[in-house]
């Protein structure tokens, strides 16, 4: 490589760190048994350990032994890789089963399992927007990067609308042919700001101008509906839905993402979607333990309704120390710093003083101006815990 390149590269990192938006990775040494306590070291090599408040591990299924066991059985059996495509040796009856588990928790006919659910998103939005010549999309503004990435994928163009609004989705849809395809691309919760989309009335605006509704349930898939079917379920609206993106690799604790809806669909993605047809399927092992994990939480109802009131019972505990967070229906809690510069120093100050690991959240995840600390809780988190980090959060936040 010519000197050319090598300064080339290197010039446009050094200005993502003048800009304050270099990302810096924590190392850590992860324990099953005592998550959300983990280990790392620090910038003089001494080992120390912190609580973990930014992981998505909301059930704490990476942990659980029903899940590891399930992993470890399988490795036995099947080995590790699967060795190929789908459609070449790449097919287990591990991932047939995880289809069936996935497209039975939705109610759906049919689902497909991609290698994350990034991939499914974009891979998905590209193939479907590529066949419909005239197609559109109408994209909600704060829509995930692997959503834009897919429907730019696809060359088709975008409206945008504003966040959760029906009201301009409407005004949007009323400028279109009723022949037009159309497909309405949105989440049911936002991972940064941890706002929830109004999908019954978004389903009501599908039918009625006749568009495809694809809902991105990351977040959600676990955590909501009676059996973690995600928010469709608990806002009576699954029905409405054409496509639902779900992970495997945050409640569920394993990895890989989905698409679940009618067999029609799932069967013109799999045709014709290069991003599913040409890469090496999920390791066996991980689709058995996906599924243990998914029944897990299917039969254990109480957790949902046990981890919402552990995100209000930390809420409460915030607001007794006056910890200025965004305030929002679901289980995401911001604190928002506004500012990219004081959000890493306090990120840094919590972590060495306090033992508190919390990711700071910067452009161009965030907008700017949003930049804060966004705290998730898991159902392991203790209330000694939640009171350390309150105490801790307000001394960075005070005395800064």
């Amino acid at each position: 490589m010519t000197s050319f390149y090598n300064d080339f590269f290197a010039e446009r990192t050094e200005l993502l760190k003048a800009d304050g938006n270099y990302r810096t990775f924590l190392t850590l040494q992860k324990s099953a048994a005592l998550f959300p306590v983990v280990e790392f070291h620090d910038t003089d090599g001494m080992q120390r350990s912190a609580v973990n408040w930014c992981s998505n591990d909301y059930m704490n299924m990476s942990c659980s032994d029903i899940v590891t066991a399930r992993a470890q059985e399988v490795i036995a059996e099947s080995g590790l890789g699967s060795g190929g495509t789908r459609n070449i040796s790449g097919t287990t009856i591990h991932h047939r089963r995880l289809e069936e588990s996935l497209s039975e928790l939705h109610q759906k006919e049919s689902a497909l399992i991609f290698n994350s659910a990034f991939l499914a998103n974009q891979t998905t939005l590209a193939t479907l927007g590529a066949v419909f010549e005239q197609g559109v999309f109408l994209s909600d503004e704060r829509n995930h990067a692997s959503m834009i990435a897919g429907m730019q994928a696809s060359k088709r163009p975008k409206r945008i609308f504003r966040h959760n609004s029906t009201e301009h989705l409407r005004e949007l849809l009323q400028t279109l042919p009723l022949h037009q395809p159309k497909i309405i691309v949105c989440e049911s919760v936002y991972s940064m700001s941890g706002s929830i989309a109004p999908l019954a009335d978004f389903a009501e605006l599908a039918k009625e101008y006749n568009a495809l509704l694809y809902v991105d349930e990351v977040h959600a898939v676990g955590v909501y509906g009676a059996s973690g079917q995600g928010l469709a379920f608990e806002q009576n609206c699954a029905d409405g839905i054409d496509i639902i993106n779900g992970t495997l690799a945050k409640a569920f604790g394993t990895l890989g993402g989905y698409i679940a809806a009618n067999r029609s669909i799932t069967e013109f993605v799999r045709s014709f979607a290069p991003g599913f047809i040409f890469t090496t399927s999920l390791p066996p092992a991980l689709c058995a333990a996906s599924i243990a994990s998914i029944e897990y939480l299917v039969r254990n109802k109480h957790l949902r309704p046990l981890y919402r009131s552990h995100v209000a019972r930390l809420r409460e505990i915030l607001r007794v120390k006056h910890i200025p967070f965004a305030e929002n229906p679901s289980h995401i809690t911001p604190v928002v710093i506004g500012d990219t510069e004081r959000c890493k120093a306090l990120s840094a100050r919590l972590l060495r003083d306090f033992g508190v690991y919390v990711q700071p959240i910067n452009y161009p995840t965030v907008r700017r101006g949003e930049e804060c600390l966004r705290l998730t809780i898991t159902l392991r988190h203790t209330e000694e815990q939640m009171h350390h980090l309150a105490d801790s959060l307000a001394s960075v936040i005070f005395t800064a």
